[in-house]
């Protein structure tokens, strides 16, 4: 169930990076969605279907697809600003007290990024960049299985830190009650979220970028979801902002023989329950670690609930590398940008001087990744793909965008206006060359 491999056979298995479009579609996949549209066609062109006709016919198409692919219609999307409120008490209250605290670490966290506008006046009159939150966003909550109410939480918070007005969530119906889970609603209401939709798929999508009836449209779209929802989400890009699209999730221990076997065990359980493409490998020049290691999974695993999903987890992208040393770790890691990269060595002050590319970086054995999906404070939102060798965390600075200002002195127009007319018509453009020559004393700049 767990290997271990050299690094060239790892390179090619495990730690090979894939095109999003080579991801190979099950056959009961295709299946469905023959069977939903009445001919074959890839998601790709389902997802189109469904984003166009929730875009012409709006509520009436959300209600259409809700019942196709959920099962039925809620009454109505919204969900009542009293029914979120009364969640929060409907929930244990160890788990309240939880998901608090939580709350308060994540948003302290947070608000200790800086969001600074500033001004010069070196230029000549006044340049400066200003910070502006975004109007209106939309924040995705995945169903399924289980609620999320920290997904909620890692979002929603973010966005009230940065002074986003608007935050709107959208989030799947359970079959059985054809109601969001409680747990969802009172982390909406700790969130101070109060526009709710029990909405989910690509239609929810849809409706937050192009807007119904009911559910006014957003500026930009948060959260992780299927296949169909990134999809969607790719395919609305432009006509409203997105965070990034994200894959299953994935970890990458690096370990030395100091690592004790349980706990690097058990933190690989944690993330391989996830999914069945997530992603658990460990990277270390232990031998004696990686079977000590192997050892406790296969013992660990029986005692868990989920142990189908682990199972086929790591035995397609999990297993263990041994490496020369642990600056070939690092190479490695570096190389494969995961989500999230956990060092249990040492030194790991030393090695996370060596380490360029991960979403979120775990140093020592006490900062273990499921404190950071829950409760450490950083957003549990990371990239994934590989894509973390350029994007970031979901952090406040994804919920504002900038406006450069100009007010330049007239001084400085004048003095500067010959070179932009020298510029433009060098480009071709005579009535750029026109405007700035105008701006000066005795006619049109030379």
């Amino acid at each position: 169930m767990f290997k271990i491999y050299d690094p060239q056979t790892a390179a090619q298995t495990i730690l090979q990076r894939r095109p999003p479009d080579e991801v190979t579609i099950p056959e009961s996949l295709q299946a469905r969605i023959a069977g939903l549209f009445g001919e074959p066609l890839s998601p790709d062109q389902a997802v189109r279907r469904i984003l166009q006709d929730v875009r012409q016919r709006g509520d009436a198409a959300l209600e259409e697809w809700a019942c196709k692919l959920d099962g039925a219609a809620p009454a109505g999307f919204r969900v009542p600003e009293d029914q979120i409120q009364a969640a929060l008490q409907a929930i244990p209250p160890e788990v309240r007290t939880a998901l608090q605290q939580m709350a308060e670490r994540i948003e302290a966290y947070h608000r200790r990024q800086p969001l600074t506008s500033w001004f010069t006046h070196d230029l000549g009159g006044v340049l400066g960049q200003v910070v502006r939150p975004i109007r209106r966003v939309g924040l995705y909550v995945p169903g399924g299985a289980t609620p999320l109410p920290s997904s909620v939480l890692m979002s929603a918070l973010p966005a009230r830190v940065a002074g986003v007005p608007e935050i709107v969530v959208v989030s799947p119906p359970e079959r059985s009650s054809g109601q969001i889970p409680a747990p969802v609603l009172a982390a909406c209401a700790i969130a101070g979220v109060q526009e709710v939709y029990a909405l989910g798929g690509a239609q929810a999508i849809a409706a937050l970028a192009y807007g119904t009836q009911s559910v006014p449209a957003v500026d930009k779209i948060f959260g992780p979801g299927g296949l169909f929802v990134t999809l969607a989400k790719q395919q609305v890009f432009g006509v409203v902002g997105i965070d990034g699209l994200a894959g299953p999730t994935e970890t990458v221990i690096i370990a030395d023989d100091t690592a004790r076997p349980s706990w690097v065990a058990a933190d690989l359980l944690a993330q391989a329950e996830h999914d069945v493409l997530a992603s658990a490998v460990l990277l270390t020049p232990s031998r004696q670690l990686a079977e000590a290691v192997q050892a406790e999974i296969s013992r660990q695993v029986e005692e868990r609930s989920r142990a189908e999903i682990i199972t086929v987890s790591l035995e397609n992208r999990g297993g263990a590398v041994i490496t020369r040393d642990l600056d070939q770790a690092a190479e490695l890691a570096n190389r494969f940008a995961p989500e999230h990269l956990c060092l249990a060595v040492r030194d790991p002050w030393a090695l996370a001087g060596k380490l360029t590319a991960a979403g979120g970086l775990f140093l020592g054995e006490h900062s273990f990744e499921v404190l950071g999906d829950y409760i450490a404070g950083p957003s549990h939102v990371m990239p994934t793909g590989g894509s973390a060798r350029f994007a970031s965390p979901l952090n406040v600075w994804d919920f504002v965008h900038l406006v450069s200002l100009v007010a330049l002195d007239p001084g400085t127009a004048a003095a500067i206006a010959p070179q932009a007319a020298r510029i433009a018509r060098t480009e071709g453009l005579d009535a750029h060359a026109y405007a700035a020559g105008l701006r000066l004393e005795g006619g049109e700049a030379a």
